[in-house]
Formats: C-alpha cells, structure tokens, sequence
C-alpha cells in the first residue's frame, strides 16, 4: 500500500516535466489548421507556452493555468519573454472548467499539455470534489481510483470546438487502466481520430511510470462516424522530428471492441485479432467465468504480523495457532504447490505461516496473549482492516482452495494447484473449478491464447508488473480439452524452463486439442511476448522506431 508521508513533493505535485523535443512536437501539430484560442490546463514550467510561440500563427492566445505559483510566474515569464499572448492563471483549472462549460463559454481551436499524474487519495479534498464534478457533468462513471489527469483531459476534450485537436502527455495506463475507461469512451465517441505514441522507454526521471502522447482530433460533424484508434509504437524520439501529420496519419486503425474498452487491442495485427474471434468460437474454450470461480485471498490488514516465519512461531510459542500459507511467486516457482514445497519455504525462512487466532477466546492462551499485546503495541489494531472487526485479531473468511493465483505477475498469471491445503492472503486469488478437476485446469491454464488474453484484460503499474482483479480474471479466454498435460510435467518444466517453454510447449499442444493450430499458436504466443515486452519497456519485439513506419 502507498501512504502519502512516503511519496516525494514531486509524486504528490505530479509534476514531470515535458522534453522540449517533445513540446515542440506537440505544438506543431496543433498550429497545423493554424488556431487562434489554444487552452492549456497545466503549464507548468511554460515549456509549451515556448513551443507554442515558435510556431504560432498571428493573432494566436493562450489560456493557461497552474496551481504552483513559483510554477505559474515563470510560465508567466515565458509568456512575456516570447511575447506570445498567453493569459497564465495561477489557480484551479478544474473548477474553471466546470464553469465555462455550465455557461457555455468559448471553446477552443486545441488543447496542449501535459496534466498532472496525481492519485486521487493524494488529492486535497477540494479536488477530489471537483474531479467527481467533473465526470458528473460529462455523464461519466466515477472511481475513486481515478488519477489527476484523468478529468484534466476530459474536461480539455468538452473546451474544444468541433474540428479542434488535443495533444498531450499522459501515462501510458491510458491504454489499460479501469478508471480511464469513462475517457476512453469519451475520445471513441467525440473524436474523428485518435493515435497514441507509445514509446518503449520510460521518458520521466524518478517515475515508473511510463507516458505515451495523446493526440485526437474532435469530429467537426456530431453526426460524422469516428475513424477509429491507432497506437504507434516507437524507440526513442526520433518520430518527434518527423512532420506531426504524418505521425497523426501513420498507425493503422481499428474500431470497434478495440475502442470501446481497453485499447490494447490496437497494439494487435490484423491476423491475431482474427484468431482471437475464431478462438471465443470454439467449443472447447471458454470465459474463465464458466468453467471457475474466482474469489479474493485472506484480507488480513497487517500481512507482516499475522504471516510470519518458523522463527517467529517457535520465538513465541505459537504453533497451535500457526496454519500452512503461501501468497508470493517465490513461495511457488511452478504450478504445484505441495508439502515438498512448504518444508523447503520454511527452510529458506520464509513466511510459511499464517497466524490464525478464530476468536476472542484466542486471548486466553499466553501465549497468543502476549502475541496479540506485541501487535496493539504496534497499534495494529488501529488500522482499518483491523478495527472495523471484533476482536481485531480474529480474521474472518479464512479457509483454504485447492486452486490459487497470484494477483500480480511477471511475465503471464499462472494457476496454482494447491496440494499443501496451504491458506492464502489477498495477494492471491482462491479458485474453484466448476468444470473439471482442479489439475485439469491448472495445466490447460498455461497457454498462449491465455497469456495473451491477460495482457488484454489486465492493466500494467510501475516497472512492467501485470496485475488482474476478479472481474478481469473472469473474462479470459481459457482452452479446456478433454485431455490436458499431466500437471506434474507442467511444473518441472516451468520450474526447469520458465513460462515460454510451456507456452510453445505443453501450451501449444492444449491449443491444437481445442481446435487451433501450432502456426495460431506460435502467432498468439508472439504476440503476447510483444505485448509483456511492451508493458516491461525492455527487449526488441515491439514494433519499429516511427522512422521505419
């Protein structure tokens, strides 16, 4: 968990700084149909104010806004130093916004910038409100896992006149996350066009998150049919020197489920989105919601107290209480997780235990008593995963699935077949088949089709991790033939050879039992390796630098 006392003023300004290459880029296009009003909700330190002034068409003004003072004078004087008109207010965007457009304000030619990457519960309250305000007025579905610059561009994309363009620098989650989709939605229905830049590399210092370029040109006819979406992946800048219309025309576009929900499938030729729709046809795969139910792990409020080592039991004398558990990727470097496995966690001393104490009458016991004081020292207690419960040592829903899941991944999300009868926290899911037995499913898992449907579905945080929720985990297209791998074999080779080998190894041959060939098999399996390459910023598979194109 992010607590606020942790993050730097940097993180909790959400202040990156835009390249001036890529500024320059940016401006370019956007002076192309030569506008007159350019908005630009986040000047910062005025580095597009510049940009723009080198390549404005007479008569052209700016309406720029930045909450830092020291950041809005020195947009200030880049205005004055450039001598393009640029009126910077030092203050509120958002609730400015919300008033133009409730009295119908001038709208403008293009919108610029690069709008603050803050977490909502980093937000002062006044913001918060405002950021909800602001999905209200546009009839969009609000989450309080939203980020800043979610309703900055929302409300950028209502100021623009038909015909006007958006061009901006926002994280590369735009593409995946839940609390993005009421925007995504949002540029698929009011923009003729949209294209994002996604570079290879993380452009911001001191950040793991990575940033793509955001550019859309809103219809000039509410009635006109959207073009569709393009994502163009590049290395390195070099695209930032090419004339911006071609970059604007260059990608491919799709339409459809591409754009209506998350856009990873644009980063997907032609042929693999053919086979994906061929592959939902197919009897023998299915939605993981029809043949397993997915439910959360053990919510414990305090993991470092209640899931411990041997040492820990034996230094308190704990071990009536102590219950086999395991939650981490290296607690299972395969796909069974056996009694074997569990003596060897222990050995290496790792948290092999979860301390379960049922109810109050748990107290009674010294031993547990003394145990339980340790924590309250530590005001645990006090936390609310904790207090919200009675007593607040008692953890509730506590049982044990024969199947698990990591919530987060690596490389692709893998099932766990759970032997040990092993308990497992909230960084788990418990799995239960509904068809079939639990081995059955856990070796159909590994395939390519599977791990390439989890990049779709699942959304990516910082340093490349994969991460699923139960909705998402839910709709994974999962081949289930009537003879799967021996799972036994599957965890030696995973163990032995790691997840690729599987994939293009007992994988491909589950594919082939439910009606795909090797060739469809080795195509998903390499487009789901370009997708993992993407989301961890490293290797060659992704597509060509932008010069190529």
């Amino acid at each position: 968990m992010n607590f606020i006392a942790n993050e730097s003023a940097t993180k909790l300004r959400g202040g990156y700084y835009t390249p001036a290459d890529l500024a320059a880029f940016l401006a370019r296009w956007v002076a192309g149909p030569r506008p007159a009003r350019v908005l630009e909700p986040s000047c910062g330190d005025g580095a597009f104010i510049r940009a723009c002034a080198a390549v404005a068409a007479p008569g052209l003004r700016m309406t720029c806004f930045e909450l830092d003072p020291a950041e809005a004078e020195t947009a200030a004087r880049a205005a004055r130093e450039t001598g393009v008109d640029a009126a910077v207010t030092q203050g509120d965007f958002l609730g400015w916004a919300l008033r133009e457009m409730d009295e119908g304000g001038e709208r403008f030619d293009a919108a610029v910038g690069n709008p603050p990457f803050i977490r909502y519960q980093y937000l002062p309250e006044r913001f918060q409100v405002l950021s909800e305000r602001i999905f209200a007025r546009l009839s969009c579905r609000f989450t309080k896992h939203t980020n800043a610059w979610v309703p900055f561009v929302l409300a950028s994309v209502a100021l623009l006149r038909p015909g006007g363009r958006l061009a901006m620098v926002v994280p590369s989650e735009i593409i995946q996350v839940i609390h993005a989709q009421s925007l995504r939605t949002v540029l698929g229905q009011q923009c003729r066009r949209v294209v994002v830049v996604d570079p290879k590399e993380i452009w911001f210092e001191d950040t793991l998150q990575g940033a793509v370029i955001l550019m859309a040109e809103k219809r000039g006819d509410g009635r006109a049919p959207s073009e569709g979406l393009g994502i163009l992946p590049v290395r390195g800048r070099s695209f930032a020197r090419r004339d911006p219309e071609e970059v604007f025309n260059a990608p491919r576009l799709v339409s459809g489920r591409a754009v209506e929900g998350k856009w990873t499938r644009a980063l997907l030729p032609p042929r693999v989105l053919s086979l994906l729709d061929t592959a939902e046809a197919l009897p023998a795969i299915h939605r993981f919601r029809d043949v397993a139910e997915v439910d959360v792990g053990i919510v414990t409020g305090a993991n470092a107290f209640f899931l411990v080592p041997d040492a820990v039991v034996e230094a308190f004398g704990l071990r009536r209480w102590a219950h086999p558990m395991f939650g981490r990727s290296n607690h299972s470097p395969g796909v069974v997780y056996d009694e074997a496995q569990h003596r060897a966690n222990a050995r290496a001393g790792l948290p092999t235990n979860f301390l379960w104490f049922p109810d109050a009458r748990a107290a009674a016991d010294p031993a547990a008593r003394a145990y339980i004081q340790r924590g309250e020292a530590m005001e645990l207690h006090t936390r609310f995963k904790c207090r919200v419960r009675s007593p607040w040592f008692s953890v509730p829903s506590v049982r044990a699935s024969e199947v698990g899941m990591l919530k987060r991944c690596h490389d692709a999300p893998r099932l766990i077949l759970n032997r040990a009868g092993a308990f497992t926290t909230d960084t788990a899911y418990r799995i239960r088949p509904r068809v079939g037995s639990s081995a059955r499913l856990v070796a159909s898992f590994l395939n390519p089709l599977t791990a390439l449907s989890a990049e779709l579905e699942g959304r990516t945080y910082g340093g490349g991790v994969l991460e699923l929720v139960p909705s998402e985990i839910e709709r994974l297209l999962v081949p289930l033939p009537a003879e799967a791998p021996d799972v036994d074999g599957v965890d030696r080779r995973f163990r032995s050879a790691g997840m690729e080998a599987v994939l293009t190894g007992p994988g491909a041959e589950v594919l082939a039992q439910a009606g795909l060939s090797r060739e469809d098999g080795l195509a998903l399996a390499e487009a789901w390796s370009d997708l993992r390459h993407r989301r961890q910023r490293t290797g060659d598979n992704a597509a060509d630098d932008a010069e190529a194109a």
